[in-house]
Protein backbone atom coordinates (compact mmCIF):
# COMPACT_ATOMS: atom_id res chain seq x y z
CA UNK A 1 0.00 0.00 0.00
CA UNK A 2 1.61 3.24 -0.99
CA UNK A 3 1.14 6.35 0.82
CA UNK A 4 2.70 9.46 0.29
CA UNK A 5 5.02 11.54 2.35
CA UNK A 6 1.68 14.32 2.71
CA UNK A 7 -1.00 11.37 3.88
CA UNK A 8 1.57 10.23 6.44
CA UNK A 9 1.95 13.74 7.72
CA UNK A 10 -1.95 13.72 8.34
CA UNK A 11 -1.81 10.54 10.13
CA UNK A 12 0.78 11.89 12.54
CA UNK A 13 -1.21 15.15 13.41
CA UNK A 14 -3.84 13.17 13.61
CA UNK A 15 -2.49 10.70 16.06
CA UNK A 16 -3.32 7.74 13.89
CA UNK A 17 -1.02 4.80 12.82
CA UNK A 18 0.78 4.62 9.52
CA UNK A 19 0.44 1.38 8.72
CA UNK A 20 3.22 -1.48 7.76
CA UNK A 21 3.40 -1.46 4.25
CA UNK A 22 2.63 2.46 3.79
CA UNK A 23 5.89 2.09 6.47
CA UNK A 24 8.01 0.01 4.25
CA UNK A 25 7.12 2.00 1.41
CA UNK A 26 8.02 5.70 2.99
CA UNK A 27 11.33 4.64 4.49
CA UNK A 28 12.39 2.91 0.79
CA UNK A 29 11.59 6.43 -0.18
CA UNK A 30 14.09 7.95 2.62
CA UNK A 31 16.65 5.23 2.60
CA UNK A 32 17.03 5.73 -2.14
CA UNK A 33 16.86 9.34 -1.34
CA UNK A 34 13.61 10.26 -3.00
CA UNK A 35 12.25 12.01 -0.30
CA UNK A 36 13.33 15.56 -0.25
CA UNK A 37 15.17 16.39 3.11
CA UNK A 38 12.08 18.84 4.20
CA UNK A 39 9.44 15.75 4.19
CA UNK A 40 12.32 13.34 5.78
CA UNK A 41 12.54 16.14 8.96
CA UNK A 42 9.04 16.70 8.98
CA UNK A 43 8.01 12.91 8.89
CA UNK A 44 10.39 11.57 10.94
CA UNK A 45 9.66 14.92 13.42
CA UNK A 46 6.04 13.67 13.38
CA UNK A 47 6.51 9.84 14.17
CA UNK A 48 8.40 11.36 17.61
CA UNK A 49 5.17 13.66 18.43
CA UNK A 50 2.85 11.30 17.80
CA UNK A 51 5.13 8.49 19.46
CA UNK A 52 5.95 5.26 17.44
CA UNK A 53 4.49 2.06 17.08
CA UNK A 54 5.89 -1.24 17.61
CA UNK A 55 4.78 -1.83 13.69
CA UNK A 56 6.10 1.29 12.45
CA UNK A 57 9.43 0.80 14.47
CA UNK A 58 9.73 -3.41 12.97
CA UNK A 59 8.52 -1.84 9.29
CA UNK A 60 11.46 1.11 9.33
CA UNK A 61 13.82 -1.60 10.61
CA UNK A 62 13.07 -3.94 7.85
CA UNK A 63 13.89 -1.73 4.97
CA UNK A 64 17.17 -0.43 7.28
CA UNK A 65 17.92 -3.72 7.24
CA UNK A 66 17.20 -4.56 3.16
CA UNK A 67 19.16 -1.59 2.74
CA UNK A 68 22.44 -2.62 4.80
CA UNK A 69 25.58 -4.26 3.37
CA UNK A 70 25.65 -7.37 5.19
CA UNK A 71 28.26 -9.70 7.13
CA UNK A 72 27.94 -13.11 5.51
CA UNK A 73 27.21 -15.62 8.13
CA UNK A 74 26.76 -19.58 7.33
CA UNK A 75 26.41 -20.54 11.15
CA UNK A 76 24.78 -18.11 13.48
CA UNK A 77 24.15 -20.28 16.39
CA UNK A 78 25.16 -18.52 20.07
CA UNK A 79 25.58 -15.42 18.04
CA UNK A 80 24.94 -12.30 19.77
CA UNK A 81 24.84 -8.52 19.51
CA UNK A 82 25.69 -6.47 22.80
CA UNK A 83 24.23 -2.87 21.89
CA UNK A 84 23.00 -0.01 23.19
CA UNK A 85 20.53 2.82 22.14
CA UNK A 86 23.13 5.44 23.22
CA UNK A 87 21.32 8.61 24.54
CA UNK A 88 21.16 7.46 28.28
CA UNK A 89 23.10 10.64 29.27
CA UNK A 90 25.15 8.70 31.59
CA UNK A 91 28.44 9.02 30.45
CA UNK A 92 29.60 6.01 31.65
CA UNK A 93 32.56 3.75 30.01
CA UNK A 94 32.04 1.87 27.75
CA UNK A 95 30.24 -1.44 29.80
CA UNK A 96 28.88 -3.32 26.51
CA UNK A 97 31.91 -3.11 24.53
CA UNK A 98 34.39 -4.49 27.62
CA UNK A 99 31.32 -7.18 28.08
CA UNK A 100 31.77 -8.48 24.65
CA UNK A 101 35.35 -9.65 25.14
CA UNK A 102 34.01 -10.86 28.26
CA UNK A 103 31.67 -13.22 27.17
CA UNK A 104 33.63 -14.28 23.78
CA UNK A 105 35.99 -15.40 26.05
CA UNK A 106 32.95 -17.31 27.86
CA UNK A 107 31.96 -18.85 24.51
CA UNK A 108 29.80 -16.68 22.66
CA UNK A 109 30.03 -15.01 19.58
CA UNK A 110 29.92 -11.71 19.14
CA UNK A 111 28.54 -9.87 15.72
CA UNK A 112 29.04 -6.18 17.54
CA UNK A 113 27.23 -3.33 15.51
CA UNK A 114 28.28 0.52 16.74
CA UNK A 115 29.66 3.57 16.00
CA UNK A 116 31.36 6.69 17.48
CA UNK A 117 29.81 8.90 20.54
CA UNK A 118 26.89 10.72 19.34
CA UNK A 119 25.76 11.52 23.03
CA UNK A 120 28.07 9.58 25.29
CA UNK A 121 31.60 10.67 25.75
CA UNK A 122 33.34 7.23 23.61
CA UNK A 123 31.35 5.53 21.61
CA UNK A 124 31.84 1.49 21.05
CA UNK A 125 33.80 2.13 17.55
CA UNK A 126 36.34 5.09 19.12
CA UNK A 127 37.20 2.64 22.32
CA UNK A 128 37.60 -0.37 20.34
CA UNK A 129 39.91 2.10 17.60
CA UNK A 130 41.85 3.43 20.74
CA UNK A 131 42.72 -0.22 21.94
CA UNK A 132 44.54 -0.52 18.70
CA UNK A 133 41.98 -3.11 16.51
CA UNK A 134 40.88 -1.88 12.84
CA UNK A 135 37.08 -1.13 12.67
CA UNK A 136 37.26 -0.95 8.65
CA UNK A 137 36.98 -4.66 8.24
CA UNK A 138 35.51 -5.80 4.77
CA UNK A 139 32.15 -8.06 5.37
CA UNK A 140 34.06 -11.27 4.95
CA UNK A 141 36.90 -10.11 7.02
CA UNK A 142 34.53 -9.68 9.47
CA UNK A 143 32.88 -12.96 9.26
CA UNK A 144 36.64 -14.17 9.35
CA UNK A 145 37.34 -12.47 12.66
CA UNK A 146 34.29 -13.93 13.65
CA UNK A 147 35.06 -17.62 13.20
CA UNK A 148 38.81 -17.00 14.25
CA UNK A 149 38.12 -15.20 17.96
CA UNK A 150 34.16 -15.13 18.27
CA UNK A 151 33.97 -10.93 17.85
CA UNK A 152 33.16 -9.25 14.71
CA UNK A 153 33.38 -5.44 14.66
CA UNK A 154 31.05 -4.21 12.63
CA UNK A 155 31.27 -0.23 12.13
CA UNK A 156 27.58 1.23 11.53
CA UNK A 157 28.45 3.78 8.59
CA UNK A 158 30.12 1.01 6.79
CA UNK A 159 27.05 -0.90 6.95
CA UNK A 160 24.35 1.44 5.63
CA UNK A 161 25.55 3.77 3.63
CA UNK A 162 21.79 4.53 2.68
CA UNK A 163 21.50 6.59 5.86
CA UNK A 164 23.73 9.05 4.23
CA UNK A 165 20.34 10.84 2.83
CA UNK A 166 18.92 10.99 6.58
CA UNK A 167 21.95 11.82 8.14
CA UNK A 168 22.30 15.51 7.37
CA UNK A 169 18.61 15.94 8.50
CA UNK A 170 19.25 13.70 11.85
CA UNK A 171 22.31 16.13 12.55
CA UNK A 172 20.36 19.74 11.51
CA UNK A 173 17.40 18.42 13.79
CA UNK A 174 19.48 17.24 16.45
CA UNK A 175 17.23 15.30 18.96
CA UNK A 176 16.17 11.94 19.25
CA UNK A 177 13.94 10.26 16.23
CA UNK A 178 12.98 7.22 15.02
CA UNK A 179 16.88 6.18 13.66
CA UNK A 180 18.00 6.46 17.45
CA UNK A 181 16.29 3.12 18.00
CA UNK A 182 16.76 1.73 14.57
CA UNK A 183 20.68 1.09 14.86
CA UNK A 184 20.15 -2.01 17.59
CA UNK A 185 17.94 -3.33 15.73
CA UNK A 186 19.53 -3.76 12.19
CA UNK A 187 22.21 -5.87 13.40
CA UNK A 188 24.50 -6.51 9.61
CA UNK A 189 25.14 -10.16 10.62
CA UNK A 190 21.91 -11.29 11.69
CA UNK A 191 22.42 -12.27 14.95
CA UNK A 192 19.42 -13.69 16.22
CA UNK A 193 20.50 -12.98 20.26
CA UNK A 194 20.61 -10.22 21.59
CA UNK A 195 21.24 -7.89 24.95
CA UNK A 196 20.26 -4.45 24.28
CA UNK A 197 20.11 -1.42 26.35
CA UNK A 198 17.46 1.25 25.93
CA UNK A 199 17.59 4.88 26.97
CA UNK A 200 13.89 4.94 28.45
CA UNK A 201 11.72 2.68 30.35
CA UNK A 202 9.03 2.73 27.86
CA UNK A 203 11.43 1.56 25.15
CA UNK A 204 12.18 -2.07 26.74
CA UNK A 205 8.33 -3.37 26.14
CA UNK A 206 8.36 -1.61 22.84
CA UNK A 207 12.08 -2.75 22.04
CA UNK A 208 11.11 -6.38 22.57
CA UNK A 209 8.03 -6.58 20.68
CA UNK A 210 9.50 -4.83 17.21
CA UNK A 211 12.52 -7.79 18.19
CA UNK A 212 10.01 -10.38 18.11
CA UNK A 213 8.10 -8.75 14.84
CA UNK A 214 11.63 -8.87 13.29
CA UNK A 215 12.30 -12.92 14.08
CA UNK A 216 14.84 -13.03 17.05
CA UNK A 217 15.41 -16.07 19.06
CA UNK A 218 16.66 -14.94 22.44
CA UNK A 219 16.26 -10.76 23.23
CA UNK A 220 16.75 -9.42 26.53
CA UNK A 221 16.32 -5.74 26.39
CA UNK A 222 17.31 -3.72 29.34
CA UNK A 223 16.71 -0.15 31.01
CA UNK A 224 18.65 0.58 34.45
CA UNK A 225 15.97 2.69 36.89
CA UNK A 226 18.99 5.07 37.22
CA UNK A 227 18.88 6.40 33.54
CA UNK A 228 21.55 3.71 32.12
CA UNK A 229 21.33 1.43 28.72
CA UNK A 230 22.95 -1.16 30.65
CA UNK A 231 22.07 -3.61 33.57
CA UNK A 232 22.73 -1.23 36.90
CA UNK A 233 24.53 -1.72 39.87
CA UNK A 234 22.95 1.87 40.99
CA UNK A 235 19.31 0.79 40.94
CA UNK A 236 16.84 -1.51 39.48
CA UNK A 237 17.07 -2.79 36.04
CA UNK A 238 13.46 -3.69 33.69
CA UNK A 239 14.02 -6.48 31.74
CA UNK A 240 11.76 -7.48 28.82
CA UNK A 241 12.73 -11.16 27.44
CA UNK A 242 11.35 -12.60 24.08
CA UNK A 243 12.45 -16.14 24.57
CA UNK A 244 10.69 -19.50 22.51
CA UNK A 245 8.49 -16.75 20.93
CA UNK A 246 6.95 -15.71 24.43
CA UNK A 247 7.88 -12.37 25.81
CA UNK A 248 8.01 -11.73 29.88
CA UNK A 249 8.87 -8.59 31.87
CA UNK A 250 10.08 -8.11 35.19
CA UNK A 251 12.93 -6.30 37.56
CA UNK A 252 16.36 -7.23 38.36
CA UNK A 253 18.18 -5.92 41.66
CA UNK A 254 22.34 -6.29 42.47
CA UNK A 255 21.25 -7.82 45.49
CA UNK A 256 19.73 -10.76 43.41
CA UNK A 257 23.30 -11.78 42.47
CA UNK A 258 24.76 -10.88 45.35
CA UNK A 259 26.36 -7.53 44.42
CA UNK A 260 26.60 -4.18 46.29
CA UNK A 261 24.35 -1.23 44.91
CA UNK A 262 26.58 1.49 43.81
CA UNK A 263 25.99 4.72 42.04
CA UNK A 264 26.74 5.18 38.23
CA UNK A 265 28.81 8.33 38.81
CA UNK A 266 31.08 5.98 39.99
CA UNK A 267 31.52 4.60 36.12
CA UNK A 268 31.52 8.05 34.31
CA UNK A 269 34.75 9.01 31.72
CA UNK A 270 35.12 11.69 29.92
CA UNK A 271 36.92 10.73 26.67
CA UNK A 272 38.07 7.40 25.39
CA UNK A 273 41.00 7.27 27.03
CA UNK A 274 39.22 7.37 30.25
CA UNK A 275 36.80 4.47 28.91
CA UNK A 276 39.75 2.46 27.94
CA UNK A 277 41.15 2.58 31.16
CA UNK A 278 38.22 1.64 32.99
CA UNK A 279 37.88 -1.27 30.87
CA UNK A 280 41.25 -2.48 31.66
CA UNK A 281 40.42 -2.03 35.25
CA UNK A 282 37.49 -4.77 34.53
CA UNK A 283 38.94 -6.93 32.54
CA UNK A 284 42.41 -6.91 34.50
CA UNK A 285 39.97 -8.28 37.63
CA UNK A 286 40.66 -5.43 39.84
CA UNK A 287 37.73 -5.45 42.31
CA UNK A 288 35.52 -2.51 42.15
CA UNK A 289 32.12 -1.37 40.19
CA UNK A 290 33.96 -0.97 37.11
CA UNK A 291 34.57 -5.16 37.39
CA UNK A 292 30.83 -6.11 38.77
CA UNK A 293 29.52 -3.77 36.14
CA UNK A 294 30.99 -5.65 33.27
CA UNK A 295 30.96 -9.21 34.96
CA UNK A 296 26.97 -8.78 35.01
CA UNK A 297 26.67 -7.45 31.96
CA UNK A 298 28.40 -10.05 29.92
CA UNK A 299 26.63 -12.73 32.19
CA UNK A 300 23.31 -11.53 31.19
CA UNK A 301 24.78 -11.01 27.29
CA UNK A 302 26.17 -14.96 27.74
CA UNK A 303 22.44 -16.00 28.69
CA UNK A 304 20.79 -14.18 25.73
CA UNK A 305 23.09 -15.81 23.78
CA UNK A 306 22.32 -19.09 25.23
CA UNK A 307 26.07 -20.32 26.36
CA UNK A 308 24.50 -19.24 30.43
CA UNK A 309 21.06 -21.18 31.36
CA UNK A 310 20.45 -18.10 33.46
CA UNK A 311 22.01 -14.57 34.25
CA UNK A 312 23.47 -16.10 37.91
CA UNK A 313 24.81 -18.51 35.60
CA UNK A 314 26.02 -16.67 33.37
CA UNK A 315 28.05 -14.27 35.74
CA UNK A 316 29.18 -17.19 36.98
CA UNK A 317 30.76 -17.95 33.82
CA UNK A 318 31.80 -13.88 33.28
CA UNK A 319 34.08 -13.71 36.36
CA UNK A 320 35.70 -17.26 35.30
CA UNK A 321 36.45 -15.98 32.03
CA UNK A 322 37.97 -12.27 33.68
CA UNK A 323 39.63 -14.17 36.93
CA UNK A 324 41.26 -16.47 34.41
CA UNK A 325 42.73 -14.27 32.19
CA UNK A 326 41.02 -15.67 29.47
CA UNK A 327 38.74 -12.08 29.05
CA UNK A 328 42.10 -9.92 28.70
CA UNK A 329 43.67 -12.07 26.24
CA UNK A 330 40.60 -12.51 24.09
CA UNK A 331 40.81 -8.66 24.07
CA UNK A 332 44.67 -9.01 22.71
CA UNK A 333 43.56 -11.51 20.04
CA UNK A 334 40.69 -9.49 18.36
CA UNK A 335 43.51 -6.65 18.44
CA UNK A 336 45.81 -8.73 16.77
CA UNK A 337 43.25 -10.78 14.21
CA UNK A 338 41.61 -7.45 12.92
CA UNK A 339 45.52 -5.75 12.15
CA UNK A 340 46.40 -8.63 9.90
CA UNK A 341 42.61 -8.82 8.01
CA UNK A 342 42.79 -5.23 7.36
CA UNK A 343 46.56 -5.56 5.85
CA UNK A 344 45.08 -9.12 3.56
Amino acid sequence: MKITPQEALLRCIEHREIFHDEMLHLFRQIMSGEMSPTLVAALIMGLRVKKETIGEIAAAAQVMREFSTKVPMADTTNLLDIVGTGGDGAHTFNISTASMFVAAAAGARVAKHGGRSVSSSSGSADVIESLGANINLKPEQIAQSIAQTGIGFMFAPNHHAAMKHAAPVRRELGVRTIFNILGPLTNPAGAPNILMGVFHADLVGIQVRVLQRLGAQHAVVVYGRDNMDEVSLGAATMVGELIDGEIREYEIHPEDFGLQMIASRNLKVSDSAGSKAMMMEALNGEPGAAYDIVALNAGTALYAAGVASSIEDGLAKARAAIQSGAARAKLAQFVQVTQQLGQG
